[in-house]
């Protein structure tokens, strides 16, 4: 399941991903910047993140 909470009047989000009947944990903090979007993971490697926010499709 992953949960999303908007931040910072919506420049900034925060992923929090939890494996289904199991122990699989990831996070990031995405910051949408002048510069462009940055991505920080936490507590995993920066490709773990990015494959997370690849996958991602929205169920209604």
């Amino acid at each position: 399941m992953v949960t999303r909470a908007a931040l910072a009047d919506g420049r900034a989000e925060k992923l929090v991903a939890e494996e289904r009947g199991g122990t699989g944990y990831l996070s990031l903090n995405l910051y949408r910047l002048d510069a462009g979007p940055q991505l920080f993971p936490c507590e995993t490697s920066v490709e773990a993140a990015e494959a997370l926010v690849v996958a991602l499709r929205v169920v209604a």
